[in-house]
């Protein structure tokens, strides 16, 4: 995937770009740092790795004062649809799954407490950690992202580490249910009617109106941008910390009851 058009701005890159394997940053003069998921640079296979690594790549940008706006996106024509399970360790041990839930805590909590705002860009298939993406401040879809939740009903693991707590915040408890239940997934259209994106444009267009957006609100007071954030991500956050570790609590049995199935045989 080629990196962002700016459009006339000078494009760097941030000290920490080369640091994770699965994420690629650049960033414009206006302030904009785009991360973008990949796997050798094309769409990306989640990992324990990946994981892990989002956690402290979260930290590094939200200390980074040159950042005054962040759009995260995927590679190719996928934002995100393949996990590697085993990659993630054996998670039905409690030392295992505790360093797990730890870092999905912090992921989604550093996610809404960035001191300036998050456009999500969902450039394809948004089905692993959709919640990334519905997180964000605003949310782009292109016409040929779809979402949904593939690895938890995949694995008959409960989908506590936050999908449980976002979709239900952003698209209501009823279609949350169905959504998570099923395994079903939902087109870009059908996610606009929801509530759950904020535009739908034409693939080709998808990342560089994020950009454009993003680069819209860089331009806003380093102040406003941070206490606005706070502001309207209250809500939310109290239910990440209030609802995230009971429901990861209950993932991680659901985890250890598959392991001793499977073992019992």
């Amino acid at each position: 995937m080629a990196e962002p058009a700016y459009m006339h701005t000078m494009v760097t890159k941030p000290e920490y770009a080369n640091t994770y394997e699965n994420l690629a940053f650049t960033r414009g003069d206006d302030g904009v740092l785009v991360l973008r998921f990949h796997t050798n640079g094309g769409p990306i296979t989640f990992t324990g790795k990946t994981h892990e690594d989002f956690t402290t790549a979260l930290e590094q940008i939200s200390l980074d004062r040159d950042n005054k706006a962040l759009v995260i996106t995927g590679s190719g024509d996928v934002f995100m649809n393949q996990i590697d399970g085993p990659s993630l360790g054996e998670i039905f041990k409690p030392a295992i799954w505790e360093k797990i839930r730890i870092e999905g805590a912090k992921v989604l909590q550093r996610l809404i407490e960035l001191p300036f705002p998050v456009i999500g860009v969902a450039n394809g298939p948004a089905t692993v950690h959709s919640e990334y993406l519905l997180l964000a401040d605003i949310h782009i879809a292109s016409e040929r992202a779809t979402y949904g939740d593939i690895a938890h009903p995949g694995f008959a693991i409960t989908g506590g580490d936050g999908l449980h707590v976002v979709w239900e915040e952003v698209a209501g408890t009823a279609r949350a249910k169905w959504l998570l239940w099923t395994g079903e997934q939902i087109d870009a259209q059908t996610a606009l009617q929801w509530g759950v994106v904020s535009e739908v444009v034409q693939h080709e267009r998808a990342l560089e109106r994020g950009i454009e957006i993003a680069r819209t609100l860089a331009a806003k007071p380093a102040l406003y941008r941070s206490l606005h954030k706070q502001t309207l991500n209250l809500n939310l956050r109290r239910r990440l910390v209030e609802d995230v570790p009971f429901g990861m609590a209950l993932e991680g049995l659901t985890a250890a009851d598959l392991a001793y199935q499977n073992a019992a045989g």
